[in-house]
């Protein structure tokens, strides 16, 4: 493939690397194996590198779906600190973005910090559903000095088996089956999502020297499919999106199974989203 004429004809070879672009000396302590280049062009102030703007265009996959998100909770009526959470998730991709058209080290902040935060915010609606105001605020003072992935995800997990079934029986066994089914399957795709999309990047940045190498040879646009943070960006965020999986098990906690529905029609070419009933048939 790499020799026939079509894939000649369109392809583009990659600059020399330089040190510096538009926004001047590249201050971030990381690069994501980046290619140090010249930009092709500037469009806003912005450098339109190879590398900066394949991983910046990914990012529109966290806007767009942040944007749904909090256009669900509004309309739909979500427990608020699901809308705080799909703001912070709108945060980490414009961060992601001002990293990676800069590579300044404070951009690079916004984007590490921003995932942090978001995080918290999950991990507050998780635990303090039930529970008293004084616990509450002691659970966000606490989650504003840590916050683990980890915990969310286990935590999340045990309240869906331990609370929600016991729950959900008591009303309708068959149901309760098929309810706790659906939310182990999007746990399933949104870790594994995740979890490929993490195992890209380290790829990336353990190979990094050999699959620069590949790139160049391929040129662009084919090189743009060994970008493998650009990958990270895409998997991340549909993997962010299921905080609609904490959405729905809010309401199923809260007995209101009946007046909304899950709506994912495809387990892998649509996005799942918590509806009011009426509006699902």
């Amino acid at each position: 493939m790499a020799s026939s004429p079509l894939f000649q004809a369109l392809r583009l070879a990659y600059n020399e690397d330089v040190p510096e672009g538009y926004w001047g000396e590249k201050t971030s302590t990381l690069n994501f194996c980046e290619e140090k280049q010249y930009p092709y062009g500037t469009i806003l102030n912005v450098d339109f590198t190879y590398h900066g703007f394949f991983k910046t265009f990914t990012n529109l996959l966290f806007l767009w779906l942040g944007f749904k998100g909090v256009h669900n909770c509004v309309s739909e009526r979500h427990p608020r600190i699901f809308l705080i959470a799909y703001l912070g998730y709108l945060i980490v991709g414009l961060g992601s973005t001002a990293f990676h058209t800069s590579l300044k080290y404070p951009m690079q902040l916004i984007d590490e910090l921003s995932m942090i935060y978001t995080t918290c915010l999950m991990v507050f609606a998780t635990f303090s559903f039930s529970k008293s105001l004084e616990f509450a605020g002691l659970l966000g003072s606490g989650l504003a000095l840590l916050a683990g992935f980890i915990t969310v995800v286990l935590r999340s997990l045990y309240v869906m088996e331990t609370q929600l079934r016991p729950v959900l029986a008591k009303r309708n066994q068959a149901k309760a089956d098929g309810i706790i089914e659906t939310m182990w399957i999007m746990v399933g795709t949104g870790l594994g999502v995740f979890l490929l999309g993490f195992l890209i990047w380290n790829l990336d940045n353990a190979f990094c020297s050999l699959i620069r190498g590949w790139r160049r040879q391929l040129g662009l646009p084919w090189g743009v499919l060994l970008e493998g943070h650009a990958w990270w960006h895409l998997m991340t965020g549909i993997a962010y999106y299921y905080i609609t999986w904490g959405i729905w098990l809010r309401r199923c906690l809260e007995g209101r199974e009946d007046e909304y529905k899950l709506v994912w029609p495809r387990l892998l070419s649509s996005i799942p989203l918590v509806v009011r009933a009426k509006k699902a048939e």
